[in-house]
């Protein structure tokens, strides 16, 4: 089955200034960077993106800020709001502003059932035309999408996409054993991506791309090409920075690499604050040291 998308999807970081107001040019300036090093599509407005810091009319103003720059490479908007009413008007407006897809989560706060979660689901579906990536992560949203929750869905044609990010490698294999090849699966969970891609993941959404954009694709497209040892010795090299995305200060250690790198700030929206002392000195010790040790990386 031929999937609407495939490929490394970076979930961005949203560029902020000093006082916290949206920085627009750096945002979509960091965007042109990822797809001229070969990401196959954007994710706006994610958690790493601080979207419970956005309003609706800001994450709209991300979404057509990105579209300029984007030329044919799909932009999803995600859709992460406390009531599925919100979650149908975003995803509205997400489609008038001229989105390619949603990544959908389940409704924020509020832990549904798997009746309740299906139900926000259609409901959003019905909404808009859009494609729609389902985002499963029930380590930190405490709502987990099953196997047989998919195989239900399955009968909705927009859901084109899984985001898995249950932390457990097994799920991917048991999400395909339930529903064949329905929809593209994409690893959501940085340090789980080359064990998922093996695993047959179509695709991975990135965390720390958004630093290491390169070294992201260069193992998605190895990996595919079934030069494993290669992907290999280049995520081992990588893996002390992915850890860095599994963290709930995973903004702020991203933001920190991105400025180490020199593509970004360190500025973030409170209630987050910038990495400070011991902390700060500890995560800037493993991306001095990944810098340091920055592989050369092969011809694909």
């Amino acid at each position: 089955m031929a999937h609407l998308w495939t490929g490394v999807f970076p979930a961005v970081t949203t560029k902020f200034n000093a006082d916290e107001s949206l920085d627009l040019a750096g945002t979509t300036q960091h965007i042109k960077w990822q797809l001229e090093c070969g990401a196959d599509g954007i994710i706006v407005c994610g958690s790493l993106g601080e979207a419970s810091t956005l309003t609706a009319d800001e994450k709209i103003a991300i979404l057509k800020a990105a579209k300029e720059v984007a030329g044919d490479k799909p932009v999803l908007l995600t859709v992460a709001e406390d009531s599925t009413r919100a979650a149908a008007a975003l995803a509205q407006a997400a489609h008038a502003a001229g989105a390619d897809g949603i990544m959908l989560l389940p409704a924020m706060r509020y832990v549904s059932d798997e009746r309740e979660t299906i139900n926000h689901y259609q409901r959003v579906a019905d909404a808009s035309p859009l494609p729609i990536m389902i985002y499963n992560n029930p380590i930190a949203y405490g709502v987990n999408i099953t196997p047989e929750m998919y195989a239900e869905m399955a009968a909705e044609p927009k859901y084109v996409a899984i985001k898995e990010s249950s932390g457990d490698i097994r799920t991917l294999t048991n999400v395909i054993n339930a529903v064949g090849n329905r929809f593209a699966i994409f690893s959501g969970v940085d340090d789980l991506a080359l064990e998922s891609i093996v695993m047959g993941a179509d695709g991975w959404v990135a965390g720390l791309v958004v630093a290491f954009p390169k070294e992201t694709v260069a193992i998605y497209k190895l990996a595919k090409a079934g030069r494993l040892e290669e992907a290999r010795a280049i995520y081992r090299w990588f893996a002390p920075l992915l850890h860095l995305d599994v963290s709930m200060k995973l903004v702020q250690n991203l933001k920190l690499c991105e400025a180490m790198v020199g593509v970004g700030t360190e500025h973030v929206r409170a209630p987050r604050l910038p990495l400070a002392g011991a902390e700060r000195e500890r995560v800037a010790a493993v991306i001095k040291a990944g810098l340091a040790a920055r592989p050369q990386l092969p011809a694909i």
